[in-house]
């Protein structure tokens, strides 16, 4: 389980069921197992800071790469 957060702000954003050992490419929707501070806003989703951290597809979020970091462990 991996915790998503902001890069500017460091806030945490999700908590996701990452499913592999590559990178955080996207997130799918219904591996987010909590949501404290991601907001929705225009088919992007955002850090209270203002700064976008994905975009919206549909079924995922796209993520950008230098927008967010994150601890954890995957599950292989």
């Amino acid at each position: 389980m991996l915790t998503i957060h902001c890069a500017a702000c460091r806030k945490k954003l999700w908590r996701y069921d990452k499913i592999g050992p590559g990178e955080v490419l996207r997130c799918h929707k219904n591996r987010i197992k909590k949501m404290y501070n991601g907001q929705i806003h225009e088919h992007k989703i955002r850090c209270p800071c203002g700064k976008d951290i994905g975009i919206d597809k549909g079924t995922l979020y796209k993520m950008i790469a230098k927008a967010f970091t994150y601890k954890g462990t995957k599950r292989n």
